[in-house]
């Protein structure tokens, strides 16, 4: 059994897509407990969300960081997954997490993204998209294998006292997915494993850019991992995509 906590912001247009797809995983729904997470909504998100989430809380924390940890400290389960409004979980994604959790130590799993929802591209934008996200997968696997890892906010499990113990994301302006390896390395195992797949909307990488989303994770690589850098100023988590 595990939790899974999703944060949102306006996400009306895509928070039943989901919902659905955590509700028809290939465990029974009865095992999962999804939480939805609201940083004060102006459209139909919590109404939508209400339909298929077992809770619908309003956030209290500061920042994307803050809403998931919000909703870690709400999960019932010793287990706890995260991934955002606009992901679409593969069918066996909590399936594959419940597996890694077996091992003895472990403290956190994550997996791959595979990217989706091509609005309005052509298809040399979608070779790009594809061929970069491929080439991402790629670096994870490798950096798994040299016990090195990325704990995507989008597609990372985590053992609920271990997460909360350490005292959960930081309120960092972007980033937190990143910094938080750094802490919880210290905990226990980590695990990576491409059975644990989650489609990934690209509209947020379409309106910043391809070229400078990469350089954003360059550079909050460098910052956050290389110079141990807490970003502070931002507000990446509050914007409007559609």
């Amino acid at each position: 059994m595990m939790s899974i906590v999703i944060p949102t912001y306006n996400e009306e247009k895509n928070i039943g897509r989901c919902l659905m797809a955590l509700c028809n995983q290939s465990i029974p729904r009865e095992d999962l407990e999804i939480i939805v997470v609201d940083g004060g909504s102006t459209d139909r998100t919590r109404e939508i969300a209400a339909q298929y989430a077992d809770v619908v809380m309003m956030q209290t924390s500061e920042g994307v960081g803050g809403a998931r940890n919000d909703g870690f400290r709400a999960a019932k389960y010793d287990i706890v997954a995260t991934t955002d409004a606009d992901c679409e979980p593969t069918r066996d994604w909590a399936k594959s997490i419940l597996k890694q959790f077996m091992g003895q130590n472990v403290v956190a799993v994550t997996g791959t993204l595979k990217p989706f929802d091509w609005k309005d591209m052509n298809r040399f934008e979608k070779f790009a998209y594809k061929s970069s996200f491929e080439l991402s997968n790629i670096a994870l696997t490798m950096g798994s294998k040299l016990g090195r890892y990325h704990l995507c906010g989008a597609n990372t499990a985590f053992n609920k006292d271990a997460f909360l113990e350490l005292g959960g994301y930081l309120p960092l302006a972007y980033a937190d997915d990143v910094e938080i390896y750094k802490r919880i390395k210290k905990r226990g195992d980590i695990r990576f494993t491409d059975d644990m797949a989650i489609n990934y909307s690209v509209r947020r990488i379409k309106k910043m850019g391809l070229t400078k989303y990469l350089y954003l994770l360059a550079k909050m690589e460098t910052e956050v991992m290389v110079l141990g850098r807490k970003p502070m100023k931002g507000d990446y988590a509050r914007e409007n995509y559609d």
